[in-house]
Order: C-alpha cells, then structure tokens, then sequence
C-alpha cells in the first residue's frame, strides 16, 4: 500500500484557521494558498475551516451565507463563518473541542482571532492538537516594517512563552524559513513547501502586440507593501514616442497611500494613462490577464504571489521586484525582478517591453506560459504536505 492510499484510510483532521476564505477573494495570496491547498488535499485529510463571515474590509457578511454555525461544503470540507465579535477564547476552544483535530493551521502571524488566541489556547493547554503555522510573508522585512513596534513585542511576547518549541513553521521558500529562523530561533521544526498553484490555463494564446504600445495590469491590494507608487513615480519618465495603459485591479486599504498615488496619476504625461478598476474576484483573474500584455508588481516582499505565478500561467511577461521567490526571469525570456534600488532599471524593462514587436512578444509570452506549466508539473507537493501533516 503506497502513502497515498494509506493516508486516505487514515484520514486525518486539520482544522484551518485563516482571516479570510472563499468567496473572499480581496486579501490575495493567502486565500488563495488555503483554496488551493484543501482543494488539492481534501481527499487525503478531513478538513474544517474557521473564518470571517465578510471579505477583507466589508461591513456587510457576505450573501446567503449564515454565520456562527457549520457548513457542508462537500463530503470533506465543513467552514464555519463566524462573526468575529463573537469568535472570544471560550467559543473558539468549544469550536476545537467540537471538531477534535489532530493538526490546526494557522495561516496568519498576528491575527488575534486566528492566530493569537489558538496559540494563547495551547500555551494554556487547553488543546492537544499539534499547531501548523504559515507566516504567510507576514516575517518578510518588506512587511514587517510596516506596525513593526507592535509586530516585534509579539514576536518578542511569543519567543518568552516557549510556544515556538512546540509548532512546526511551513515556509513557502528558503527566504521564508531564514526569516522564521531569524524571528523564532527556538521553532520546533520549519518545513519549505510552495504553495499550490491554481491550473493555468491548458494552451498558449498570442495577444495582438504592436511596437511602442504596452497595456498592463497590475492586480493586487493598494497598499504601501505592494509598492505600486514607485511604479506610477516611474512612468513619468517615459519617452513620448512610447504609450501606455496600467488598470489597477485591487482594492484600496489605504485611502492616504491611494491619494498620493492618485496625485502622481493626474499629473502624468498625455501617453500614459492609469485606471483603477476595483478589485478582481479570484476566478476572474485569468480572464482579466488575458487582456494585458505585461503583469506589474513591484512589491516590498512576497512569500509566494499567486498573482505573479498566475500572469506567468497566462502566458503574462511579469515585472517585478527582487523581493519574491522568482528570480532570473530576464535570462529565461519571461520578465524581469529588478531591485527596487535601481529605478532606472524598471524604467529600461518598461521601454524594452514597449518595443516589442509581435514575434519578440509572443517569444517572451510563449515562454512564461511554458515555463509556468512546467513548474506545476514537476512538482510532488501532495507528498510534501502529506510529510508536514503527519
């Protein structure tokens, strides 16, 4: 009997904690991380979920939807939608209790009502469960500056109570598990698994390209992280002879961050226009790719970037920072991860990928689909989590 059918005889309980899941779609990545990571295992593990009854910064529960109880979503998944005024310490130990897990998964840093109170229940022993925590990037120095007095006395509370002994860490990559090790030098075991990625689509399609035009997107949270200012800053500085279109696709979190940025928008040059077209539900995303030429993201720091994986599935060129776990990508023909240190460097991407003629551009499209295809492929994650939750 090989591990995969021993594994399904002996199911397993992981109940999922995470702020937000489907159908939220506005918090990004790790949404997507957990839908795709039950999606691919929920024939190997019974799974529960608890989360937020509303998407990323909604007054309103999303529709149809009845919260504080459990819903069947098919023979192996159950989601409680609770209303986080009323998810305290005390029901959410009853909600553990109830569902008796062998493993919870916690994929957040420093939330209080998915992260810190399960980790507060076990350092009071009153689970048994053995806890499974995802940072998320949440460690990364891109995001950790932002709130970091408050982040680092967490870390700082978390490391004195000797709870990190007894988790095990998932890290999405080798830079990940450093800044584990960096925050947590006590971890009781830190495991480097990617992240599943949602199918890309099955065949290239071309995307009419003409010289000294680009059309991009760049389809994320408007946040300071996410960097998009320093992009907007740069566009001015393009030559007249090039035009260009970027349609923001993400939802605005910072409204002070957004007024700069829209400040830098209305004073840009008459060949350059910006819209922001509001935020893209998650299976929207590949249609809304398929439209653009170039995926933008000049991100502060990315643990994965299901946004970044999903462009190149599309058959996307993608510019980006250096801060994310796809490197190289101008020597393979499929992009660009530039330092945010050197300006000048997006600047010459953005006029190189303007010039592109249809054959150059279909080179470079063909190749990211390719090389995002073949990622997915030669990949054993199942066999990988099976390992982190056993």
């Amino acid at each position: 009997m090989n591990r995969f059918s021993s594994a399904i005889l002996m199911k397993k309980k992981i109940l999922v904690l995470v702020d937000w899941y489907e159908p939220g779609y506005k918090a990004g990545g790790p949404v997507q991380s957990c839908k795709n990571f039950v999606a691919a295992m929920r024939d190997y593990f019974d799974f529960h979920i608890i989360t937020s009854d509303r998407d990323l910064g909604d007054q309103q529960p999303y529709p149809g939807i009845t919260a504080n109880q459990w819903t069947k979503k098919n023979e192996n998944v159950r989601i409680y939608y609770a209303e986080e005024k009323d998810l305290t310490s005390s029901v959410l130990n009853q909600l553990i209790q109830f569902v008796s897990p062998d493993y919870i998964y916690l994929n957040s840093m420093y939330s209080y009502h998915f992260t810190v109170l399960p980790l507060w229940l076990q350092g009071t022993k009153k689970i048994n469960a053995k806890i499974v925590i995802a940072p998320r990037g949440m460690l990364q120095q891109g995001a950790i500056q932002f709130k970091s007095f408050k982040k680092k006395i967490f870390i700082r509370i978390l490391n004195l109570s000797g709870i990190p002994r007894k988790l095990r860490f998932h890290a999405t990559d080798e830079q990940e598990k450093k800044d584990i090790l960096r925050y947590f030098p006590s971890a009781g075991s830190v495991s480097v698994i990617t992240n599943f990625s949602r199918p890309g689509q099955s065949q290239w399609k071309s995307l009419p390209k003409d010289p000294g035009y680009l059309n991009c997107v760049f389809i994320s949270r408007i946040v300071p992280k996410k960097n998009i200012l320093f992009i907007l800053n740069i566009f001015s500085q393009l030559p007249k002879n090039i035009k260009l279109h970027l349609s923001l696709r993400g939802d605005i979190e910072d409204n002070l961050y957004w007024e700069k940025c829209n400040s830098v928008i209305t004073g840009l040059p008459g060949n350059i226009s910006v819209s922001w077209e509001g935020p893209v539900a998650n299976d929207q995303v590949p249609e809304t790719l398929s439209r653009y030429h170039v995926f933008v993201l000049p991100t502060r720091g990315e643990n994965f970037g299901h946004a970044i994986f999903e462009a190149l599935s599309s058959g996307k060129p993608v510019l980006i920072s250096d801060r994310t776990p796809w490197r190289d990508l101008e020597q393979k023909k499929i992009g660009w991860d530039l330092s945010l240190d050197k300006p000048e460097l997006f600047l010459e991407a953005i006029e190189k990928a303007a010039g592109f003629d249809q054959q150059e551009y279909d080179l470079w499209s063909q190749n990211a689909w390719t090389y995002a295809h073949e990622y997915s492929t030669r990949l054993n994650l199942k066999e990988d989590y099976l390992k982190l939750f056993s």
